[in-house]
């Protein structure tokens, strides 16, 4: 059994979307293994969040992004131990919006992810998802949309 966790592990959500879609995959490892959600993982000591997000989103899907950020939101995962006492896990999790080129290539699942695919906004619900997912797909939906219509950038 691994050690309980001494302080939480910073770790990045990355958000791609495309016309009326985002970008999932399906995780193969815990926490939330078999569940669908955001590419992401650890950041790694030294490396930014948008190069973690960046990284992460290549690592698990194969798409390389143009850019992370701006940051949409954050969350606190946090898992008691099987005891119920103790904490088997907590992470606190940025979630950036991630750019992709208009001719990227289709994702393809890897790493720690056992698919990845593109998921319409109204298709989310049918699928069981990580939590938050639903809703981070709309803020992030939301605020491109707005970033579109903003004539000064």
């Amino acid at each position: 059994m691994p050690a309980a966790p001494s302080h939480p592990v910073p770790a990045v959500l990355s958000v791609a979307l495309r016309d009326d879609e985002v970008l999932l995959v399906r995780r193969a490892n815990p926490p939330d293994a078999g569940l669908w959600g955001f590419p992401g993982g650890k950041v790694d000591l030294g490396e930014t969040l948008s190069a973690a997000a960046l990284r992460e989103l290549e690592e698990e899907t194969g798409l390389r992004a143009q850019s992370a950020g701006p940051v949409l939101g954050t969350e606190d995962v946090i898992l008691a131990d099987e005891s119920g006492e103790g904490l088997a896990f907590h992470y606190v999790l940025i979630a950036l919006l991630c750019s992709l080129p208009e001719d990227a290539p289709v994702p393809r699942a890897a790493d720690d992810a056992l698919e990845a695919a593109w998921v319409p906004l109204a298709e989310i619900a049918e699928l069981p998802c990580s939590a938050g997912v639903l809703e981070l797909a709309r803020r992030a939906l939301s605020q491109r949309d707005a970033a579109a219509q903003d004539p000064d950038p």
